[in-house]
């Protein structure tokens, strides 16, 4: 390639990049991705599983009964800064730095979303005490720094580093939750989660987290400080691990004419190429089966056994459906089967692993079916929950058709779709659910060998988007997101959760919601 210079390849040496991904980065920049087809939104009557009472119960005995017989982790993309959690109080000190704080400021009927909202409810957060006590060792307290109105100060030593720095810090580093024995970290619930549902016969709880390198060191503290309280109380050993982002899965940077970036110093610009880089981390783990929750979506103790219950029933539905399709993927790769059997795996594939059967298929050979149904079922497979929608803003269940024409069931985030076509949006207002973020993964074949996830990604469902460099434009992109594009050609089937298990942490506010400070 004629734009990159000897230092260029050395970098590329660096990152573990070749020059082939570069190439077909900068031609997608020029290209751009498609909006996705939507044909229809997955709803209840047509490809969301609901459970009734009696199916709930039975698929969470059949986890219990058989996790035993697999090894089973629980990932947690958790590199996410907190810095826009906090985005409301950076402006709150940008504004008052320099000038007084109006009389009546706090109130604790102001908007949800705003600074005075959060002084005014600031003793029912659980870092109050962390922060109290940077005062307190100054010889002086949050409510006194209140009473004489010097709010930005506390501001200031809850966001910066000669503070708490929770403006610097990853979400899995703050702490969320209010308990007598102690005020727990994000990190910590999924440590308690993990005790309780990843657990394998020898009592071992495995736990996932990817993170930042900038933030490890932090990392290893928290969990020196909280492992054993953890294991004592669950009676378990964690096996606890970190990864992190891929240089190799960094993507280039390109201006505004679709020219590589380049640094003050010429270098190349690059940048993380987004969750979607996960699936590299996700390849790398040797488990059987991988229960996928983000950082923030957890709640306390006291409201989390419906959280479990729903957790193992999906649990219970892959092992089920697993156990189900390596069956008749033994049988299929045999290519000795009658019609009965081969009807039998048709419908299977259909009404239970939510499969497209092609109109064509009906007129395949024997042999053309065998071969068919076995490519259809010998893939991943992902259970994900699905919560009724009630106004949360994210990406949704669909049926879509890709390129090729085939359709399938896709989580899809709304900068994917054509919201200018009618059509497209006539799918968005008639869905009915949203993606919480809650799946669990079967990552091995039927043979017993690893599946290779990379090559279930569709590269054509990533993401350009505008941004900056020392006050020059320029374009990134981002790889087809984890539980988008990443497993699009997975086995998906989307199960019906309720609202609980959807309890995120947008805004530091958020942990003011009765559903975080349950006691």
């Amino acid at each position: 390639m004629t734009f990159l210079n000897e230092n260029d390849k050395q970098l590329l040496l660096q990152k573990g990049i070749n020059e082939k991904q570069i190439v077909t980065q900068v031609n997608q920049f020029k290209k751009g991705f498609p909006y996705i087809q939507l044909e229809a939104p997955a709803t209840p009557e047509h490809g969301i599983l609901v459970l009734d009472n009696a199916k709930l119960n039975e698929l969470i005995d059949f986890f219990e009964e058989n996790k035993a017989d697999y090894s089973i982790l629980k990932f947690v993309p958790a590199s996410g800064a907190a810095s826009r959690m906090f985005k409301h109080l950076f402006e709150f000190v940008e504004e008052y730095k320099n000038k007084p704080i109006p009389e009546n400021f706090i109130d604790k009927n102001a908007a949800f979303g705003t600074a005075a909202y959060f002084f005014a409810h600031l003793n029912d957060f659980a870092f109050y005490d962390d922060l109290n006590k940077i005062f307190l060792q100054q010889g002086t307290s949050i409510e006194q720094k209140t009473a004489k109105g010097e709010l930005v100060e506390i501001v200031e030593k809850l966001l910066n580093e000669d503070g708490l720095n929770y403006g610097n810090q990853p979400k899995a580093l703050l702490k969320f939750h209010h308990y007598a024995d102690g005020n727990r970290y994000a990190l910590e619930e999924h440590l308690v989660e993990a005790a309780v549902y990843s657990t394998d016969k020898e009592n071992i709880s495995s736990v996932h987290f990817t993170i930042s390198p900038e933030h490890r060191k932090r990392f290893d503290e928290v969990i020196r400080k909280v492992r054993k309280k953890y294991e004592d109380k669950f009676g378990v050993k964690l096996n606890i691990h970190f990864s992190e982002q891929k240089p190799s899965t960094d993507t280039i940077a390109v201006d505004m004419e679709n020219k590589p970036f380049r640094n003050t110093d010429n270098s190349l610009l690059f940048r993380p190429g987004g969750h979607g880089a996960l699936i590299e981390n996700l390849n790398d783990l040797d488990e059987e089966i991988i229960f996928i929750k983000n950082i923030d979506n957890i709640v306390p103790d006291v409201l989390r056994e419906e959280t479990y219950r729903y957790k193992k029933a999906i649990g219970g539905l892959l092992l089920d459906l697993q156990q189900k399709t390596f069956e008749y993927l033994d049988l299929l790769d045999t290519g000795n089967l009658d019609q009965a059997e081969l009807e039998e795996i048709m419908i299977f594939a259909e009404k239970r692993l939510m499969i497209n059967i092609s109109n064509a298929y009906e007129g395949y050979s024997d042999i053309e079916k065998v071969d068919y149904l076995f490519e259809k079922l010998n893939r991943p497979i992902r259970i994900c929950g699905m919560v009724r929608n009630e106004g949360e803003p994210g990406g949704g269940p669909y049926w879509v058709r890709n390129a090729e024409g085939v359709l399938s069931l896709q989580i899809v985030e709304s900068s994917q779709m054509d919201l200018k076509n009618p059509e497209q949006t006539k799918h968005v207002k008639n869905a009915t659910h949203f993606n919480p973020v809650d799946l669990v993964c079967g990552t091995y074949d039927f043979r017993g060998k690893k599946f290779h996830l990379p090559d279930f990604v569709d590269p054509e469902t990533g993401f350009i988007s505008e941004k900056s460099k020392d006050g020059k434009s320029l374009k990134a992109l981002e790889l087809p997101g984890l539980w988008n594009g990443a497993m699009a050609d997975w086995i998906t089937v989307f199960v019906e959760t309720p609202i609980i298990t959807f309890n995120p942490v947008k805004t530091v506010n958020d942990l003011l919601r009765p559903q975080h400070q349950a006691r």
